[in-house]
Formats: C-alpha cells, sequence, structure tokens
C-alpha cells in the first residue's frame, strides 16, 4: 500500500466499527482529491468531477459498516469513481458511452507536486503533448501508474484488465513516449 494510505485501514476501521465522522474526516482528506483527479480524467468537467468524488464519499460513509471487507479502499474508491463517471457520460451523451475504451480521457498534471514545478512549461507542453499522442487506453494505464503511482495489479482491478494488459500498455507508452523525446531531441 502507498506510504499516503498506510493508514487507511485503521481509519476504515474506526469509521465502520464506532461510525467516527472525525475518521471519516480523515479518509476523506485522504481520498477526495486522489477520486476527484481520476474522475476528472474520464468526465473532464471539474463541477462533475467534484460531484462524483462527493458521490463516492457519500457511498463510502454509507457502505462503512461493510468497508472492512474490501481488500484496498483506496482503490475500491476509484473504481466507484469510475462506474459513476461512466453512468454520468451515458445520462449525459447522445453515443451512450458505454465503456471505458469509448472515453477520451484527458491527461493533466499536478503543477503542485514538486516534480511538475521543476518541469519548465516547453517540455511540460512536449510531454503532454506526447501523451496526448498515445492510444486513449494507454493514456490512461500510463496516468494511473505514473502520477497516481497505483500498482499492476490495482490498474487492472479499476480498469478490469488482466494485469499482463496492464504492463502491454504501460511497455507501448513507454515505446512510443521514448521514440518521441528521442526524435524530438535528436538522440541515438
Amino acid at each position: 500500500m502507498k506510504q499516503q494510505f498506510q493508514d487507511l485501514p485503521d481509519i476504515v476501521r474506526r469509521i465502520a466499527f464506532t461510525g467516527s465522522e472525525q475518521a471519516y474526516r480523515e479518509m476523506f482528506d485522504l481520498l477526495y482529491l486522489p477520486v476527484k483527479k481520476f474522475a476528472f480524467c474520464i468526465l473532464r468537467s471539474n463541477e462533475e468531477a467534484e460531484e462524483v468524488s462527493e458521490d463516492v464519499m457519500l457511498t463510502l460513509w454509507k457502505n462503512r459498516r461493510t468497508l472492512p471487507e474490501v481488500e484496498n479502499v483506496h482503490v475500491y474508491s476509484l473504481v466507484i469513481a469510475k462506474n459513476l463517471s461512466l453512468n454520468l457520460l451515458r445520462k449525459n451523451s447522445k453515443n451512450k458511452t458505454s465503456s471505458i475504451d469509448e472515453v477520451d480521457m484527458s491527461f493533466f498534471f499536478d503543477s503542485s507536486s514538486p516534480e511538475q514545478i521543476i518541469i519548465d512549461n516547453e517540455l511540460k507542453i512536449r510531454l503532454e503533448n506526447a501523451i496526448q499522442s498515445l492510444p486513449p487506453k494507454c493514456q490512461f494505464v500510463f496516468k494511473l501508474a505514473k502520477e497516481n503511482n497505483l500498482s499492476y495489479k490495482e490498474i487492472s482491478e479499476i480498469l478490469s484488465i488482466s494485469v499482463k494488459t496492464v504492463d502491454a500498455h504501460l511497455v507501448a507508452a513507454t515505446q512510443k513516449l521514448a521514440k518521441i523525446f528521442k526524435s524530438e531531441f535528436q538522440i541515438k
């Protein structure tokens, strides 16, 4: 489990067994922003991503008594966000988007992280363009792995694909990005 989520199992137990609103607030503070970023990548709307994130947090609260049975609440929250986001797209769409494969995913940078502050704007734009040139599913898997630091297993659970498929997407993304940057910076 990622360092930032190491306290999540204890928080979940406190919510489940005592109904602690303080513990719920701690879980909210841990999960809300990652869930919102994830939903934004699918929905491309800040307002809808906030709505989905709030619905995810409400769902977690409503299901608090059964949460200790969930192996990884962080991944579970992202799966809920994926499903709610796809439902919202279906509801708002004329073409009835029905799967993650049909969604035009947007890759965005969290400018508050130290790594992103270091990257100058020109390189950032080049990287964004290179990532945008990846196939949509490849982009999404790349984002989940590199920005959200999720494991292959966690990504496979969220997207309902095999670990080998996750690996294939990441290998393809890495190869394509390497090729783009080698050509862009004339690296041999």
